[in-house]
């Protein structure tokens, strides 16, 4: 039962994982005012990815978070290639979605989603070292530690690959505005990151329940 339990909850946390992480890059072409941050839509589904990969880091190891980096990674390659086609078929006269208004939607540049796709595999596989590296010297103590912590340094990662490949290395905006853009962006990224930390511990008391775990 107890096996069963461990890989329903896996199964649980990777569909998590990978639609949040996917509807991030879907949604990313559209810009939100959050306070004084003018944020891409993408980054409200990634603390699900965050708080999810910290789970997965915390009960299933470095190598279920690869392996299901890896294969996010896939899958959001496979959704765009669906979005490409999808673009190339011309609507029907009657359809109330029109060919311009689809391609305005989805059809991001190549050059964001290279930059997005990279950052998302680079920043996976440091969140997962800097949280394996703290683990090692805490233990089992200072779960909020290692869980902000591993973000806050993948995040900073994530942020500048993605507007530095995205935006400033095909001359969309000059290096000053890259490095505002960004900041802006990482800075808001590191309040959630924050924020979320009561939810990874409510996730852990949870799933300790769940698995039956008492300690």
């Amino acid at each position: 039962m107890s096996e069963t339990r461990k890989n329903t909850l896996f199964l649980l946390l990777a569909g998590f994982f990978i639609t949040n992480a996917i509807m991030g890059e879907m949604t990313g072409g559209k810009i939100i005012q959050l306070g004084p941050f003018a944020l891409s839509m993408g980054i409200v589904p990634w603390p699900v990815v965050f708080l999810s990969t910290d789970l997965i880091n915390e009960y299933y190891g470095r190598d279920a978070v690869r392996r299901l980096t890896f294969l996010t990674s896939v899958l959001i390659i496979y959704a765009f290639v669906l979005l490409y086609l999808g673009m190339s078929v011309r609507a029907a006269s009657f359809s109330p979605v029109d060919d311009a208004s689809f391609s305005k939607v989805f059809g991001q540049s190549m050059w964001i989603i290279v930059g997005s796709l990279a950052a998302f595999l680079f920043s996976q596989l440091v969140d997962v070292l800097v949280f394996l590296a703290i683990r090692r010297r805490t233990g089992s103590k200072l779960l909020w530690l290692r869980a902000t912590g591993s973000t806050v340094v993948s995040q900073l990662i994530d942020t500048f690959i993605v507007a530095g490949i995205g935006f400033w290395l095909p001359g969309k905006v000059s290096f000053s505005d890259f490095l505002s853009m960004a900041s802006s962006g990482y800075v808001a990224k590191l309040l959630i990151a924050i924020g979320l930390t009561p939810f990874i511990y409510l996730g852990h008391i949870a799933i300790n329940r769940y698995l039956g775990h008492h300690n």
